[in-house]
């Protein structure tokens, strides 16, 4: 029973800790290993049930060397709104009227933490900022790091960011789709394409144009980050190795090369097609042709139909040949606005014939189709393999005359400014805690002092883990079977483990007394009455062979119960029924149904002389 019982709580103990490592996990975001922050946030994780009204929040301060940060604490300093056009648009949309705000979070609000917010939907938005001091990709990396907030989620619309292109011409009250930008880097979506951009401009050391490289798609499902209102850390990391590093809340989606994993490549290949090279007119790409040889067999009629009417099929009993399938309504009534003159003689809607609802058919039966077993079709003739295949054509090659190999493609031009150029067709997408550094120790510090405050305030409003797997099931349904099972195996185990042990257990009950005698109780009581039996068979033995030593004879006295002893010569009769009652007696009170306490009922064998 206690090895039962040790299972059933073995169980429990599992289905408890999956379950808290499920909850953690959902909290963590699981899916991701999450860098640690310094030692002060740490510490803030610790106090999680602290509500977000008992933050204390401080713009967070960067502690290195940095090209570009901005919290929008304070004044809104620096920051120029665009007075130009969007060019090949309707004059009615093509203006950068979209309006800006810098206000807290509708949600999870930390006090005194504001950010700048996208109020105007189905505009154009156009807002910029000169760097601190212009990034020049020579030997540092380059690293871009702020948040987004989809406050309303996102039907159709971005947040991403564009690093603008060093130049003498750089105007910021005319910023626009057509500046010159050096890298774009932040989230975009419309419909269910969920995107994570980072493109460079590249330039062409030959030609001096620039062409967009775009990195290839992440790997990772970016919907959540889109849908679930949270604010969300984004980081580019640049490195002078010429490779490059996305991330969402500080953990890595995706990772390249900008040699390899750019779309288009870099360098142009070597060599190309030919473009004055034409096929010949006698090449042949076919690797099968019809057999020349081959002749349609004279028993091949191409003439039978595919079906044919089965001749065996006998029209069902019942059938109604003269009932038509429909007929009029016989509950219609003509419209009173109907005008015969100009809607033409009025006939009552058609119904199914309520006589064809028993019968197996009506109206005019018809035997149906099937296969026709002489049905081979159009003759063509067999395929051999072609004697004359070349193979698939393709032009020659030629050296290609736009060849060029750049191997350090993050030499790339210097950035002066950052800007937001932005269609949505959804408000209150929050901005906030913009970074540019070389020293990923200072993004992670500075995302510790903003977005590390925030993710702490959200887990603390988090709603309770029951809201929460409810809602997870309304996303995935197949959960609700996951939880069923879980709440039944304690159930299952209980049964499993305990009901049995309840059946094995018996009681022996008497009418009268509520105390049961055990298996043990009774089995004690057998074997003191087989020692009984067994002493008084040996003295028995000893008794018999006294008496065949004197001679002497005499009659059994069978089955008398203690403490009741008859004469065997005068009670023959009564010795007899007496001993049948002794064993039914002694049947019922080892069964504990007798009219007093449970008796021992000694057997023993008399010579009487």
């Amino acid at each position: 029973m206690h090895f039962q019982w040790d299972w059933l709580c073995l169980g429990v103990l599992i289905i408890s800790s999956v379950t808290a490592e499920i909850e953690n996990e959902e909290t963590l975001d699981g899916d991701v290993e999450v860098e640690d922050f310094d030692k002060q946030s740490q510490e803030a994780d610790v106090d999680r049930d602290k509500s977000s009204l008992e933050v204390v929040y401080r713009t967070p301060k960067p502690t290195g060397e940095v090209y570009f940060t901005e919290t929008f604490d304070g004044v809104l300093a620096g920051w120029v709104l665009s007075k130009t056009k969007k060019e090949d648009t309707d004059d009615n949309i093509a203006k950068y009227d979209g309006r800006w705000e810098v206000e807290e979070l509708k949600e999870n609000t930390v006090p005194g933490d504001r950010g700048l917010v996208l109020k105007s939907v189905a505009k154009h938005h156009a807002i910029s900022a000169m760097l601190t001091k212009a990034f020049i990709f020579d030997n540092k990396p380059l690293i871009v790091q702020y948040e987004v907030n989809f406050q309303e989620g996102i039907d159709c619309g971005g947040a991403y960011i564009k690093l603008l292109s060093s130049g003498d011409d750089l105007n910021l009250e005319y910023f626009f789709d057509k500046t010159p930008y050096t890298i774009m880097f932040g989230p975009d979506k419309c419909g269910e394409d969920y995107k994570l951009h980072f493109i460079f401009r590249h330039k062409n050391p030959k030609t001096g144009e620039y062409d967009e490289k775009h990195a290839k798609r992440p790997d990772v499902d970016l919907k959540k980050f889109y849908l679930d209102k949270k604010t969300h850390l984004y980081t580019l990391v640049l490195k002078p190795d010429d490779t490059f590093e996305m991330l969402i809340d500080q953990s890595i989606v995706s990772k390249g090369s900008l040699l390899e994993d750019m779309v288009p490549p870099v360098n142009p290949p070597k060599e190309i097609e030919d473009p004055g090279d034409k096929k010949p007119d006698d090449w042949d790409e076919r690797p099968k042709i019809p057999d020349p040889n081959a002749v349609k067999p004279d028993d091949w009629d191409e003439d039978e139909p595919s079906k044919i009417e089965d001749p065996d099929a006998v029209k069902p009993e019942g059938w109604l040949d003269h009932e038509p399938q429909y007929v009029p309504d016989p509950h219609a009534k003509k419209p009173k606005d109907w005008d015969e003159e100009m809607d033409g003689e009025w006939e009552a809607p058609q119904i199914p014939n309520p006589k064809c609802e028993t019968a197996p058919g009506c109206g005019h039966w018809v035997r149906p189709m099937k296969n026709n077993p002489n049905y081979k079709g159009k003759w063509k003739a067999p395929m051999i393999d072609n004697p004359n295949y070349q193979g698939i054509w393709s032009p020659r090659k030629i050296p290609n005359p736009d060849y060029f190999e750049d191997l350090h493609p993050f030499e790339m031009t210097a950035v002066s400014a950052i800007g937001l150029e932005l269609w949505s067709m959804t408000s209150d997408i929050y901005f906030d805690n913009f970074i540019i550094c070389s020293e990923k120790e200072v993004a992670d510090r500075w995302a510790a002092d903003g977005w590390g405050l925030k993710k702490l305030v959200a887990s603390a409003n988090e709603p309770g883990m029951f809201s929460q797997l409810v809602t997870a099931a309304e996303d995935h349904p197949w959960l609700w079977v996951l939880y069923i099972l879980t709440l039944a195996l304690p159930v299952g185990l209980g049964v499993l483990f305990c009901w049995p042990a309840k059946v094995r257990k018996i009681y022996y009950l008497k009418p009268d007394i509520s105390k049961p005698i055990t298996k043990g109780e009774l089995k004690q009581d057998r074997e003191e009455l087989e020692d009984d039996e067994i002493e008084l068979e040996e003295k028995e033995n000893e008794d018999t062979a006294e008496d065949e030593d004197e001679g002497e004879g005499g009659e059994d006295i069978d089955d008398e119960e203690e403490n009741e002893v008859a004469d065997g010569g005068q009670e023959g009769d009564k010795s007899n029924k007496s001993g049948s009652e002794d064993e039914m007696k002694e049947a019922d009170e080892s069964t504990g149904y007798g009219d007093g306490p449970l008796k021992l009922v000694r057997k023993r064998r008399v010579r009487k002389d």
